[in-house]
């Protein structure tokens, strides 16, 4: 038999038409109560998590000998029915069982009878619904992961394509440095490489398993909860069990992740939407991942770079929600924690289709290279190699050279040329000693060409870590 507790109702073998609640309560609870107080229309989410605890949980309770083998067969043979139910969208879902562990335990009741009633022991709703709740989490990460790591790989393709291809580096957006679209594309990689490594280590964290907790305080039956952790794929299980049942933290680390990722996507999608318009120009996208106008028959609308963009008010939503939802909860569990769920879900089912949505955008969009090139030598980008240059050639102090160069780019501008179109006169007028040399360094293809420190913009250090990438998502 089960251990009684507050929290979990008796099974619902025990008599037509009683209250789940058992002896304790002598009527139903108002319909107001059941409106707020039922989760099956969202936590039936949970329905395979649900079924996998209940297997380890059944099999160990039979290898402890807690339950006869027997029992441990039948209970066994009604989850693989309700498995089948569900693959097969036949499960009866009732509002009237409250939620996913009650509505299995109601149906396993009616496939096989009392026996249903053993594979509550030894456990409680609160350590069940933190099983469930950070299998589905873990497996949530590892989606994105996956995810995360097709999109680098989109990434990839489009960097070792243009590794070589100028576009102007801005700040401030405004332009900066001239700069390769396959190095401007990288930097994408590598944040979403870190966001990768957020998931995975939160992953590590929560991968313990809480069954066995029961409703607080551990189990007096001889359970053994590393044979059921080890069979769900979990490194221990939780090592106090108030912390196993009352701790969400978990959830919260996987909506932290989640909410830099969706910041890093949405960046991209700003760029995105920068670069497809007239004004720019810089990029196409196909009728694939745009839309028109009802109106304007000439538009050609980004908008799931902008949906993109919008999406990760969702993603930190649920992220302050679940952090509000827990801040000041008592040890142990509260009804609270049901609210972690729906926010939960929204965030990851967000985030999902924003990566889904963002590699098909990277994959699909092509580069317009010439306005980029066009683009590279603009307001005056080149400046800084002018400065290395008087400083590597006639030895002058930076601070020196930024300023004769400071006052290059004014008589530039005075003249309405670029630098690179800086008559040698007026250049030798700033410092004589200024040579033809220095027009081999204000081109911006020599300016990228320049930067081989590192990291750098250059081509071949682009493809080096196009390469390395390459072999670490291998």
């Amino acid at each position: 038999m089960s251990i009684p507790s507050d929290e979990d109702p008796p099974s619902p073998t025990a008599g037509a038409g009683q209250n789940m609640w058992g002896g304790r309560f002598s009527a139903k609870p108002a319909d107001l109560m059941q409106a707020i107080n039922v989760s099956i229309g969202f936590d039936r989410r949970l329905a395979a998590q649900d079924l996998a605890g209940s297997r380890a949980h059944a099999a160990m309770l039979s290898s402890q000998g807690v339950i006869s083998s027997a029992d441990a067969e039948e209970i066994q043979r009604g989850l693989e029915a309700i498995e089948g139910e569900m693959a097969a969208g036949a499960f009866p879902f009732r509002d009237e069982y409250e939620d996913i562990h009650m509505n299995v335990e109601a149906r396993l009741a009616e496939l096989i009878g009392p026996t249903s009633g053993r594979l509550h022991t030894a456990r409680s709703r609160n350590d069940q619904v933190a099983l469930d709740f950070r299998l589905w989490v873990r497996e949530a990460c590892d989606r994105t992961v996956d995810q995360l790591v097709a999109l680098q790989s989109a990434l990839l393709a489009q960097a070792e394509a243009h590794a070589a291809t100028l576009m102007p580096g801005f700040t401030h957006l405004q332009p900066a440095q001239p700069v390769t679209f396959g190095h401007h594309l990288m930097a994408y990689v590598e944040m979403f490489g870190r966001d990768a490594a957020r998931f995975r280590d939160a992953r590590a964290r929560m991968n313990e398993s809480p069954l066995g907790a029961a409703a607080l305080a551990g189990s007096p039956f001889p359970i053994d909860r590393h044979a059921v952790a080890a069979a769900l794929g979990f490194d221990r299980p939780t090592a106090n069990s108030l912390d196993s049942v009352s701790s969400r933290d978990f959830a919260l680390e996987a909506l932290s992740a989640a909410t830099i990722a969706a910041t890093h996507l949405s960046r991209l999608a700003e760029e995105i939407v920068i670069w497809m318009t007239p004004q720019f120009g810089f990029i196409n996208l196909t009728d694939a991942f745009t839309t028109g106008s009802s109106i304007m028959p000439q538009k050609r609308n980004p908008d799931a770079a902008e949906l993109t963009r919008a999406k990760v008010g969702r993603v930190l939503g649920s992220f302050t929600t679940l952090a509000m939802v827990m801040k000041g909860l008592p040890l142990a569990y509260s009804k609270d924690m049901q609210e972690d769920k729906v926010p939960t879900f929204e965030a990851f089912d967000a985030l999902q289709l924003c990566l889904a949505a963002m590699a098909g955008m990277v994959a699909d969009l092509t580069p317009n290279t010439a306005r980029m090139a066009a683009a590279a030598g603009a307001g005056f980008s080149t400046a800084t190699d002018l400065a290395d240059w008087l400083v590597r050639n006639l030895n002058l102090p930076f601070r020196q050279a930024h300023h004769v160069t400071g006052a290059a780019v004014k008589r530039a501008e005075t003249l309405g040329v670029g630098l690179e179109d800086l008559p040698l006169s007026e250049l030798q007028a700033l410092d004589s000693r200024i040579t033809e040399g220095v027009y081999e360094v204000l081109a911006p293809s020599a300016s990228v060409a320049s930067r081989m420190s590192y990291g750098g913009t250059a081509p071949d250090q682009v493809r080096a870590q196009i390469a390395r990438w390459k072999e670490l998502l291998r």
